[in-house]
């Protein structure tokens, strides 16, 4: 169902909302010199990371749930409008070059549809029965995770997602920044990371988007540690698909093995470029199918095929 909030009532809603709040110490920033406006952003960005170390606990347990999953073959599912669903499909978008995930296993959705990445789609964002097409367009599995993204917390989409994803069996996680927040209140995983008016009145591309940035970063890039898409802080499992990633690919295996430039480039030509298969090969002493082999049976965790072949 489309929300249907008298305007008035609306703006009530609004006025009571911390990111939404008016600072009238800011009311001449317009008279400021340019250097002054930069101090202040700068300023107020810099609070934006305490924010989220307030939140650590909460962001942690809702990762552990989602690699639980993920490991079953779940997928994650980001879910918002606006800069927040524009945020999601960044994050979503990231993951196949960096962790070589397949496309479809992180998935970002927004309001109105691929459009809307660029343009603003009037009314979308407004709308639960948009969220519920959207997902039953993915056919959810109790082994997905669906991630309500909302500044405000209160908008439509985001939370008619999180909603439909619980009758579907998926956990859900909610990431908002304000307190008290109905999309927090409606995922199993409710995170609030409180940062405070914005320095332009409701600009929540600002503060608000940096924190959910941030958070973002977290949820799928620790995700990816616990699934063994890493090996210490190495991406053992970037994608070389141009000449800046092949060199990345080199230096990765370079700085796993200690092995120089012709025997990193033996072991890529022997496993087709596959990072973590090289590092295997040559600090386990195996061949191509056998270092294949043995990750396949580790379930992908480099660490775990290196002990086993030992």
């Amino acid at each position: 169902m489309t929300s249907t909030s008298h305007p008035r009532d609306l703006r009530t809603e609004l006025e009571s909302l911390t990111t939404e709040a008016f600072r009238p110490e800011l009311a001449d920033i317009d008279r400021l010199p340019t250097l002054d406006i930069a101090r202040l952003m700068n300023g107020e960005d810099a609070t934006v990371a305490g924010a989220v170390a307030a939140r650590l606990p909460q962001i942690a347990a809702a990762i552990d749930a989602v690699a639980e999953r993920m490991t079953r073959g779940g997928r994650l599912v980001y879910a918002g409008a606006g800069t927040a669903g524009r945020l999601g499909i960044l994050d979503a978008s990231e993951c196949p070059p960096t962790f070589n995930t397949d496309p479809s296993r992180v998935v970002g959705l927004i309001a109105g549809g691929p459009d809307a990445v660029v343009t603003s789609v009037e009314g979308a964002e407004d709308s639960r029965d948009l969220a519920r097409a959207d997902l039953d367009a993915l056919a959810l599995s109790p082994d997905d995770t669906v991630v309500g993204i909302s500044a405000s917390g209160r908008t439509p989409y985001a939370i008619g997602a999180v909603e439909h994803a619980r009758t579907r069996g998926c956990l859900t996680i909610g990431l908002a920044c304000n307190p008290g927040s109905p999309l927090a209140a409606a995922a199993d995983h409710g995170i609030e990371i409180v940062v405070g008016p914005e320095l332009l009145t409701g600009s929540t591309r600002l503060k608000s988007g940096t924190a959910q940035k941030l958070v973002l970063n977290m949820l799928s890039t620790i995700t990816m540690i616990r699934l063994g898409k890493t090996y210490g802080n190495l991406m053992v499992d970037v994608r070389a698909s141009n000449d800046k990633l092949r060199a990345r690919s080199h230096r990765i295996v370079a700085l796993a093995t200690g092995a120089g430039d012709k025997e990193i480039e033996e072991a890529l030509t022997a496993t087709d470029g596959e990072v973590k298969n090289a590092i295997l090969t040559i600090l386990a002493d195996v061949d191509g199918p056998t270092a294949a082999r043995l990750l396949e049976e580790s379930g992908g965790h480099l660490r775990v095929a290196l002990a086993a072949s030992g």
